[in-house]
């Protein structure tokens, strides 16, 4: 398996790939937000997603280190992921790595328009 990091939108964003004989079989996304509050960003790991016949083989633990890894990096003071309430399985293995249940996420979606 390999990892594959790819800078997006000015460096805000970083797509983190893991690939098997040159086929994505895992992919997170990293962002880094800046508000006044701190000098320093914090990173948002959102979209962990692994294809199904790759589960249980360490893949998201890869994905989840390696975006850990790279929001340290890049100077951050704290890591955040969000995830469905029902997806428990994601939250066990957020909580796996270090990550801890810290809140609730409110969301508003927008239609968007042709």
């Amino acid at each position: 398996m390999a990892l594959k990091k790819e800078i997006r939108k000015d460096g805000f964003a970083i797509k983190l790939t893991v690939e098997e004989n040159g086929q994505a079989i895992g992919r997170v996304y990293l962002y880094l937000i800046f508000n006044e509050l701190h000098a320093e960003p914090y990173g948002l790991m959102e979209d962990l997603y692994v294809e199904q016949a790759a589960r249980g083989r360490g893949v998201g633990t890869q994905l989840i280190k390696s975006a850990t890894e790279e929001a340290r990096a890049r100077g951050c003071y704290k890591l955040i992921a969000t995830s469905r309430q029902s997806r428990r399985e994601v939250h066990n293995l957020y909580e796996k790595n270090g990550l801890k249940n810290y809140g609730v996420e409110f969301r508003m979606d927008f239609q968007k328009s042709l």
